[in-house]
């Protein structure tokens, strides 16, 4: 066999050294190659029981590590249903909120049928109900105007399309408490920027904002306010009919607002007062 020329030129020390060098990536190598598995060889009721034992622990994340090894495994299975159905709870409890949409959405996708749907989309609803500051965002001193109402949104469709479809559900009365909460709060969030524009006197896109709270949330608390914001912006404008039109509908609905008395000032930020 013919030597080598490049690496023979090499002093010894470095020749030495590239030696051991390519000796510990091949053994790093090999190590990481011979990595037990120890889930090699379980049946998918032992890795649903174990999932459910981690579960109970609150490890997480080795839940999730058996669900979805069950679900790759065996996945024609009613473990593998069942895993993927649980996997959305073990993602949000173990933090990864976005992964748990993604697995709510997944299941709803491919078993809009079955028996246990309902409570995938109660669980879509209460994470997105979660992620909106854990519902406290409203009752925070945070400026709710400074938040994305993205996450109430989807809670909001998530449970809609619960109770609508699952009027039965055993979900269905607490997603209706949740659903009305939401309500109250993206409409007050709603007026809350009517008033911001009616701070800087920018009246016509206050009177929109307050004309969309009373079309799109017409049972909420909020209105009472909304319908002032309307009548007052209009009276800036000058619009004469149009604000005896609302002023009118305001004193047959509300006849001892005190919204004709306080104004629209308040003394303690809206949001507060949930």
């Amino acid at each position: 066999m013919r030597s080598l020329p490049a690496f023979q030129s090499f002093p010894a020390f470095f020749r030495l050294l590239l030696v051991l060098l390519i000796a510990a990536v091949a053994a790093g190598c090999g190590s990481m190659g011979n990595t037990p598995d120890e889930t090699a060889g379980w049946s998918a009721s032992k890795l649903y029981a174990e999932a459910k034992d981690a579960q109970a622990d609150g490890t997480w994340d080795k839940a999730a590590k058996y669900l979805e090894k069950l679900e790759s495994r065996f996945p024609y299975g009613r473990f593998a249903q069942q895993a993927q159905m649980e996997l959305g709870y073990v993602y949000w409890k173990g933090g990864e909120t976005g992964s748990a949409l993604a697995a709510c959405d997944r299941f709803i996708k491919l078993h809009p049928n079955h028996p246990a749907v309902d409570y995938v989309y109660y669980l879509k609803g209460l994470i997105n109900f979660n992620e909106d500051l854990g519902l406290v965002g409203y009752i925070s001193s945070q400026d709710p105007t400074e938040r994305d109402p993205k996450a109430a949104r989807a809670a909001f469709d998530a449970l809609r399309e619960l109770v609508t479809r699952f009027p039965n559900s055993k979900y269905t009365p607490d997603a209706t408490k949740r659903l009305n909460y939401l309500v109250n709060a993206m409409a007050s969030q709603e007026v809350h920027v009517a008033r911001y524009y009616i701070a800087r006197n920018a009246y016509i896109a206050a009177a929109n904002r307050a004309q969309y709270v009373i079309q799109t949330y017409p049972q909420a608390p909020a209105i009472e306010e909304a319908m002032f914001i309307l009548y007052t912006a209009y009276d800036k404008l000058g619009m004469n009919d149009l604000r005896d039109d609302a002023d009118r509908v305001m004193k047959k609905n509300f006849p001892n607002s005190r919204f004709y008395r306080d104004g629209l000032t308040r003394k303690v930020a809206w949001w507060k007062l949930w």
